[in-house]
């Protein structure tokens, strides 16, 4: 039996184990594993997520008895210092002697520290492992013992640079990134990317440093601050070190096998080091004059020394592709192809929106034909299709600018189906999995769910960005064995959305209990019992209030909950016109409650910092003065914008604001699968923003103009014309059924953008059904949407007003005591929660 060594246990060392356990052959070797941690193999892409919980077996690829039911030696927190080529053994730091027959290193990268003068000081970190996190918490709470506005630097604005950015403010400590370059993510980003990334950075507490350098780290024996020279300096309580990776390649050294002048271990498209013996994968590994420092290209690197060491003919291909998809600090950041190139090789086509932090380019060939690379910031869903579009050198459409601003007209996605992708087209780059190993697995292996594709081919196992390319496949693979596709809405009902609206509706069902009884199974879920809440609220209009438990945290108490556990309170200002008496009564029980006031984009005034025992004390003052809720937290009508219009602009060609409160009146209190919002404008020039919106009116010589399906938020969209110069009645009454027939169809949580997007026939088919009444069902729609209009109630007062509706707004089942665990700071004259500090508990 011969014997495998395998030098580190991280990502890579553990993909080289779980691919060679799953050869056949492998049962002719003896497998050993050494890792200098003092635990199993971890996953430290998602190192950050230690924070939430500080429970390191969440980050675990693997347990420890998965090691010994697959016969593997694991011996952990044991370091190997030396190899002897001639013998073919290995020593470690305790003198134990292991001999082998293939030696895999896959020792990775430790940070790079620059020789900064002071950098060996208390308080500065490296981040790389659990137990460097461990040491960060632990300093954390020694600063904030003694001073309540700790601050923490982070030398470093690449990936990791900001990722510990964010793990030190939810340590409670001020965050400050410091990077030599003039941009962040210097690699991956362009300026205006990075540009669009540091705003939205900054907008959550990062405080962001471009163009400096470190010249010293200040303090008498713990670091209190960083020297930039000529008298610029930053005092800061810790410092965290993230200034990019160097190979650990000392072995390599040691013993004499051919390294890179910069460091790392050679190895050939084998593997393979200068002793044919001894394979190096993953960071440690100078492939191509390269370190590849992401998880795909190291994990087929173990992929290509698993199969030559089981003497197969498969090698490392000449071009590794460093596309990526990040969730970096909750902002989608991704990268594809050439970024970003000069002007004689390729075009770009940018589309930037400052104010919702989203920002894609694309790169094309002169000829518009090619798809080069891009970039993305803030929404990148659309990554894997254009990724495969340009790893297959898939023909552009004729309107590029469709790609990344989304398809207009005749409806449908720019991109076709995941089905057009050839068989060969890599669809999960973490494990190597092809559309045609997708496909087989559910035609002729029977895996009919993404579930089931996950367990028989590890595609979506790695980041996850395939998933939903993945679902695609599947649904388009079921369709062709002519099987119906369900998108049932949980494991608690065998049926879509669609299907039980039906249900309710025919059969009269009012609680969600008896629905679960008659169709459904287990005692429900977060998934379907919101859903179902939506669907009787669309269909007898019946408030939140009503089945409280089944709703989500924010319709249950009427108000969105906000980071300290207080709640924000906005009343309807319809048409964001509001008279000076209401604006002083808002005022005056703004400043009664100490509320922190806020004029919101959709024109009204949110009030933040409210208790939950305060909100119907809140809400009374407002219903006294003709407010009503606005349903800020609902999945319902938000706002309908309006410009000045006609009233007071010169331009305007018709009065918007009118417009605007009617509609506003007509359609509150509708829910829907999501919320919707809509504009009026009253001309052209747009200034209520009414193609951003799921409806819209823009006012026209001849009448009005009308939009649907567009959106802002993570996935922008404009809205598409739906019909043109039409009056006011006509208008309206396409919108009513626009409205009704996306409650009746959509999927939950499916905006209106979306759904329109994904509607068989998109706006051409939309405007037959609800224009030309061409399924017959427009007269329905009408009727369905008077009697939402006409039933409407306000949930504020109906909680007000009933008093087993009010009890609930209390912190305490058993206690009228109120939560003093709440705290503000000032902001500006105003109140802001102070930040949580993160705790521990002993047992």
């Amino acid at each position: 039996m011969k014997t495998i060594v395998v030098v580190g246990n991280g990502m890579v060392g553990y993909k080289f184990c779980e691919k060679f356990i799953s050869r056949k052959e492998s049962k002719q070797f003896r497998l050993i594993v050494f890792g200098e941690e003092p635990r199993a193999a971890y996953d430290r892409v998602h190192l950050s997520e230690f924070f939430e919980n500080q429970d390191a077996k969440a980050l675990e690829l693997a347990p420890l008895n998965w090691y010994t039911e697959n016969n593997i030696e694991l011996v952990v927190n044991e370091r190997v210092t030396d190899i002897h080529r001639k013998s073919k053994t290995i020593t470690t730091g305790s003198d134990r002697e292991y001999a082998y027959d293939y030696l895999v290193l896959a020792t990775g990268s430790v940070p790079f520290v620059p020789p900064i003068n002071g950098v060996e000081k208390e308080g500065v970190f490296v981040y790389r492992t659990i137990e460097d996190l461990e040491a960060m918490l632990a300093y954390a709470e020694k600063i904030k013992s003694t001073k309540s506005d700790g601050k923490a630097a982070i030398l470093g604005g690449g990936l990791l640079g900001l990722e510990a950015g964010k793990a030190v403010m939810d340590m409670g400590l001020e965050p400050h990134v410091i990077e030599y370059a003039p941009k962040l993510m210097p690699r991956q980003l362009d300026a205006r990317s990075s540009n669009v990334l540091q705003l939205t950075l900054e907008s959550i507490g990062i405080n962001i440093h471009l163009g400096k350098a470190t010249n010293r780290i200040l303090g008498n024996g713990a670091v209190t601050g960083m020297d930039f020279g000529e008298d610029d300096a930053l005092q800061v309580d810790m410092l965290v070190v993230s200034a990019g990776i160097r190979p650990r390649d000392e072995l390599g050294k040691t013993c004499n096998l051919e390294m890179g002048t910069r460091g790392g271990i050679i190895v050939n498209d084998k593997m393979q080091t200068s002793d044919p013996s001894i394979y190096a994968i993953g960071e440690v590994a100078l492939y191509n004059q390269m370190i590849y420092g992401l998880v795909a290209p190291g994990y087929e690197m173990a992929e290509v020394a698993v199969n030559q060491i089981l003497e197969k003919e498969v090698v490392m291909q000449q071009e590794i592709d460093m596309s990526t998809k990040l969730k970096l600090i909750g902002v989608d950041v991704a990268s594809f192809g050439i970024p970003y190139m000069p002007a004689d090789k390729g075009l770009s086509i940018i589309y930037e929106n400052k104010t919702k932090g989203v920002y894609k380019r694309i790169n094309v060939s002169h000829d518009g034909k090619t798809l080069l690379g891009g970039i993305m910031v803030g929404d990148a869903e659309d990554y894997s299709i254009l990724h495969q579009m340009y790893l297959n050198n898939i023909p552009l459409p004729d309107n590029a600018e469709e790609l990344i601003v989304g398809a207009r007209g005749e409806g449908g996605s720019p991109f076709g189906s995941a089905m057009d992708l050839p068989d060969t087209a890599v669809i999960c780059s973490c494990e190597a999995v092809t559309k045609g190993a997708v496909c087989c697995s559910v035609l002729e292996d029977g895996n009919e769910t993404v579930k089931a594709i996950a367990k028989a081919t590890k595609a979506t196992t790695g980041c996850g960005g395939c998933k939903p390319m993945v679902a695609d496949l599947v649904k388009e693979s079921l369709k062709t064995l002519g099987k119906t596709v369900k998108e049932s809405i949980c494991e608690h009902f065998d049926y879509s959305r669609q299907e039980l609206f039906d249900i309710v509706k025919l059969r009269a069902i009012e609680d969600y209990d008896e629905l679960l009884d008659s169709v459904g199974r287990g005692h429900g879920c977060e998934v379907c019992k919101p859903a179902v809440a939506a669907i009787f609220a669309s269909i007898y209009n019946e408030t939140a209030n009503k089945q409280n438990t089944i709703q989500d945290t924010n319709d249950r108490y009427l108000a969105n909950i906000q980071r300290n556990g207080t709640y924000s309170v906005v009343p309807r200002v319809a048409g964001g016109e509001i008279t000076p008496k209401q604006l002083m009564a808002m005022g005056r029980i703004a400043q009664k409650y100490d509320l922190y006031t806020k004029i919101t984009g959709g024109q009204r005034i949110d009030m933040f910092g409210a208790k939950l025992h305060e909100l119907p004390l809140i809400w009374e003052e407002l219903i006294k003065e003709g407010f009503e809720t606005g349903q800020a937290y609902g999945k319902s009508l938000r706002t309908v914008k309006s410009c000045v219009g006609s009233t007071w602009c010169r331009y305007g060609m018709d009065e918007s604001v009118s417009f605007a409160i009617e509609i506003e009146n007509r359609y509150k209190g509708i829910r829907s699968p999501h919320k919707f919002k809509g504009g009026v404008s009253g001309c052209i020039r747009e200034c209520a923003e009414a193609r951003g919106k799921d409806f819209g009116f823009i006012a026209v010589e001849g009448g009005w103009n009308v939009y649907v399906g567009g959106n802002g938020g993570a996935n922008p969209k404009h809205a598409i014309l739906l019909a043109e110069k039409v009056d006011k009645a006509t208008a309206i009454k396409y919108v009513d059924r626009f409205i009704m027939f996306y409650i009746k169809t959509a999927l939950p949580l499916q905006r209106t953008a979306p759904w329109l997007e994904k509607l068989e026939g998109g706006i051409t088919y939309l405007q037959n059904v609800i224009i030309n009444d061409s399924i017959g069902i427009v007269d329905e729609l009408d009727y369905e949407m008077q009697a939402l209009v006409d039933s409407y109630k306000c949930e504020w007062k109906e909680a007000v007003e009933t008093p087993e509706i009010r009890e609930r707004y209390t912190h305490f089942v058993n206690s009228d005591k109120t939560d003093d665990n709440i705290e503000f700071v000032s902001l500006r004259e105003q109140k802001m929660p102070k930040e949580w500090a993160s705790r521990s508990y002993e047992s």
